[in-house]
């Protein structure tokens, strides 16, 4: 059985048309929000009550971004965890589009403008169906992904088969691999949420607290590329580094958390508190999550599935996996000098 190539069949082809519409579809929502808000405050919404917005509006475009590159490179790869992985992380984008309704009403009501002073829900009325409408979107986008991705796992069963063979043993080290690398992609997704928010809603550029997040954006990096080479390459030395560096960015998250509520600071992070600490929640257990992960990776070293990590599995099916002889090269290769061989039972 062939390998179908990347967009090859319809399955793969609807999820990711799927997802390309409802990104395109929750951006517009988003920007039309910002757009408006924006045309009634004008410069007003640099102010830190209102930064809320435009922070959400990155935080979409990042999130929809993130989901269709995640798509695509699940397509690329076959790799079915990923796309389990999509699932979880489309599950959270409805509940952080939930979370926005509530936090851009407590940015803009009550509004300062003149039109508020009779209707306190003036901007809010106006600005209201286009933030429903996203969760609407994403949920419901969210039933069709899970029924593509139903069609892609029986697409993509015999991947692993072909990757390390029918040994169980590696089939489950080959799966802690993938697991680890895509815990790897959602701890980077959460650390630039977590940071972008800080950066644009809370910090200023000449508190500490600011040279602090700018300092964690190299190292959290570093920490996991570094651990995606070390997994991939089998180096016992990097990936203790690594695993090292994910107990400190851990100790990060929580500091970051407890000064969200900590009173002589909870005052600046209180416009945008829920969502950072949903993100920073999230990014912490992530962390744990791919430490524990790692560890059993680790421990896998030098077990025999080094040269499986390392195959390219994106290059074409004819090349990668190959298909099965044709009907008429089967019968040639069962004649001899002309004469085709007699079907024969085989008891072995």
């Amino acid at each position: 059985m062939a390998v179908e190539p990347l967009l090859g069949t319809r399955a793969q082809r609807a999820f990711m048309i799927t997802i390309l519409l409802q990104a395109f579809v929750v951006i517009a929502m988003v920007a039309s929000t910002f757009g408006i808000v924006h045309a009634y405050l004008g410069n007003a919404l640099d102010t830190a009550g209102y930064k809320t917005l435009p922070c959400y509006l990155a935080l979409f475009i990042l999130a929809e971004l993130f989901e269709l590159a995640l798509a695509y490179d699940a397509l690329r790869l076959r790799n079915v965890i990923q796309l389990v992985g999509i699932v979880g992380f489309h599950c959270a984008l409805i509940v952080f589009s939930a979370l926005q309704v509530h936090e851009t009403k407590a940015a803009i009501v009550p509004c300062p403008l003149l039109q508020c002073e009779d209707n306190p829900d003036f901007l809010w009325d106006k600005v209201m169906p286009f933030l429903v409408v996203a969760p609407c979107i994403i949920g419901a986008s969210w039933i069709l992904i899970i029924y593509w991705i139903k069609a892609l796992y029986e697409e993509f069963g015999w991947v692993i088969f072909h990757v390390v063979g029918a040994n169980p043993k590696l089939k489950s080290m080959y799966q802690y691999y993938q697991i680890f690398i895509c815990l790897l992609k959602f701890d980077f997704f959460c650390f630039v949420g977590v940071t972008m928010q800080l950066l644009i809603v809370v910090l200023t550029a000449n508190s500490a607290e600011f040279g602090v997040t700018i300092a964690a954006i190299p190292v959290v990096v570093i920490l996991l590329a570094g651990c995606a080479y070390a997994v991939q390459r089998e180096i016992k030395w990097l990936m203790t580094a690594s695993l090292v560096l994910m107990v400190a960015a851990m100790t990060y998250f929580v500091y970051k958390l407890v000064r969200f509520y900590e009173p002589s600071s909870e005052q600046q992070y209180l416009s945008t508190r829920a969502t950072l600490t949903v993100f920073t929640i999230f990014a912490f257990l992530l962390l744990l999550a791919s430490f524990i992960v790692g560890i059993k990776c680790f421990h896998d070293f030098g077990k025999g599935l080094h040269d499986s990590k390392t195959q390219d599995v994106s290059v074409s099916a004819d090349q990668r996996y190959g298909s099965f002889p044709k009907v008429q090269e089967r019968d040639s290769a069962y004649s001899t000098g002309g004469a085709a061989l007699q079907p024969q039972i085989s008891i072995e």
